[in-house]
């Protein structure tokens, strides 16, 4: 049956996270706090939201399988990238995400619309193989650039996991998401407070 990016039981793009600053780092960010990729819609979903698809198009080949893959793919990217902030390789994760990146990614197109402004569309359906690439290319591309990677940050959230890219002013960024961890961290700034004011 084909997975279709719209309809009543497609999840909301705000229960997935986008804030990461990168591609493969978004994909990394769906593992917490809980699996965000549960189902094949929420992987069109995340598909549509990371901008690897257009809004209107239908990926009828989207399967267990592809879950399956780029939950693997998220898990060798995470190690990957996490060894490298921490000074420890992860050579198998390295190797796993070079040979998913060999494949062709998928090829976009511009379409004229009705009124005449042009869209993105893909030249073809895209299989899975290559919107995995996609994403491996990407993890290739930072990890490569010592001037992104120089960005690449932990979070400071009590017990968040996420890294991001810190492209702020000053790189003075500190959570993955002010509106999440950092509202958090403000909270329990004002609750501290609160207490001392009390004792």
């Amino acid at each position: 049956m084909a997975a279709v990016l719209t309809g009543p039981s497609h999840p909301p793009l705000h229960e997935l996270r986008f804030d990461s600053g990168r591609l493969c780092l978004d994909l990394v960010a769906t593992a917490h706090p809980d699996e965000r990729l549960a189902s094949t819609d929420r992987l069109c979903a995340w598909l549509v939201g990371a901008g690897l698809v257009p809004d209107a198009a239908a990926l009828p080949a989207c399967t267990a399988a592809w879950l399956a893959a780029f939950r693997e793919l998220r898990g060798h990217i995470g190690r990957l990238v996490r060894g490298e902030l921490a000074g420890r390789p992860a050579p198998a994760a390295l190797e796993r995400v070079n040979l998913i990146a060999r494949a062709a990614p998928p090829a976009p197109r511009a379409v004229r619309t009705a009124d005449g402004t042009l869209v993105r569309a893909l030249h073809d359906e895209p299989g899975c193989p290559a919107l995995l690439a996609a994403v491996a290319r990407d993890v290739v591309d930072l990890l490569t650039d010592p001037a992104a990677r120089g960005c690449l940050r932990q979070c400071e959230g009590d017990n968040c996991p996420i890294i991001y890219l810190d492209t702020s002013r000053g790189r003075r960024r500190r959570w993955c998401s002010s509106e999440v961890c950092g509202n958090r961290e403000r909270v329990a700034r004002h609750r501290r407070r609160a207490a001392l004011a009390r004792a």
